[in-house]
């Protein structure tokens, strides 16, 4: 099995031969992989092991933004050219037994209303998140990559580019390119290289929680080799990620490739998945008994509970002018 194997205790700036935190494809690949070939991928934290154990609220201020989201990777998958679809099957998502879920000011689905920094660390241990900040809540492990992702090729991150300078004039929230804690931290990939923060038809940061072990995913492939990256482990999510941070853990992902030769020009636009059993077990991928109402904690932490355990089912888009999405969270989660 090849592997590229990583220092956590290290910044990814301090080990670049390992990884990268922008898109681009000028950036060269660590590491060739044959298909079916498995390949052993250890991950940082979405953070960059910025929001360490002995962190606090207040560390999120002196932060590194621009060292969001080391990914591992690339990865040249032989065989692999533009018009391909790469698929890739995850054998296993393997944590890190530190993880963190933070409120982070100016970011997440209630930014406006939630601007005060707020910092939960969780033990995982035995399938289970539990934290001293929410007694009383474990969570169950449903372990995933948030960032997955090929290399765009020149022309993509041009348009891109544009498309997202065009939504920041309208007065949209974009992180447009800068090399500051880029890495590579220079050249062409430093200054025009995309942000990982959104995803984009290469994949990215989707944060699809049901892409655990057994999950296939297919990405068109934009450039030779595909350039293969992940990152941005999660050990448990809700639908949604609400306050933009889920369990965040450093991960080790084992997967396999896949080259299926021509159909990126007619299946391609995007990415798609497909997973061969349940996605977690039956009784949290679909709790058999669920709440949304007042438990007793504050607002801080009924937060952060949503963004890593609440499921969010689309109700009704047809009775115009107001939808209805159900919130659910599962009772089981909460021992009181």
């Amino acid at each position: 099995m090849k592997s590229v194997e990583i220092d956590r205790s290290k910044r990814l700036i301090d080990q670049p031969r390992t990884g990268h935190n922008r898109w681009h494809p000028d950036i060269p690949p660590i590491l060739e992989a044959s298909e079916g070939e498995e390949v052993l991928l250890e991950t940082r934290d979405g953070v960059d092991g910025q929001l360490g154990p002995s962190t606090t609220a207040a560390s999120m201020a002196t932060m590194d933004a621009g060292a969001i989201h080391p990914i591992t990777g690339p990865v040249l998958v032989k065989g692999a050219r533009p018009g391909d679809l790469l698929e890739i099957e995850f054998v296993d998502v393997l944590p890190q037994p530190h993880a963190f879920t933070g409120i982070v000011p100016g970011l997440g689905f209630l930014r406006d209303l939630y601007t005060v920094p707020y910092l939960v660390h969780w033990r995982l241990d035995d399938g289970w998140a539990t934290s001293k900040e929410l007694p009383g809540v474990r969570i169950p492990g449903a372990p995933f990559m948030g960032v997955i992702g090929v290399a765009p090729s020149h022309a993509q991150v041009a348009a891109w580019a544009k498309r997202e300078q065009d939504l920041l004039s309208r007065g949209g929230l974009v992180m447009t390119p800068d090399a500051a804690g880029a890495v590579p931290g220079n050249g062409a990939a430093a200054t025009q290289g995309l942000r990982t923060i959104p995803p984009r038809e290469n994949g990215g940061n989707m944060d699809v929680k049901q892409i655990t072990k057994g999950a296939t995913l297919q990405l068109p492939v934009a450039v030779e080799g595909a350039l293969f990256s992940v990152g941005d482990g999660h050990f448990a999510q809700g639908d949604g990620e609400v306050c933009v941070t889920a369990v965040e853990m450093g991960a080790t992902a084992v997967v396999k490739f896949t080259v299926i030769k021509g159909a990126g020009k007619r299946l391609g636009r995007g990415p798609r998945f497909r997973h061969r059993d349940y996605f977690a077990p039956p009784e949290w991928a679909a709790p058999k008994r669920f709440l949304l109402q007042e438990k007793g904690f504050t607002r801080e932490q009924a937060y952060v509970i949503s963004s890593v355990a609440v499921d969010l089912r689309v109700s009704n888009v047809v009775d115009v002018p107001n939808y209805v999405v159900s919130a659910l969270i599962p009772e089981a989660i909460f021992d009181r």
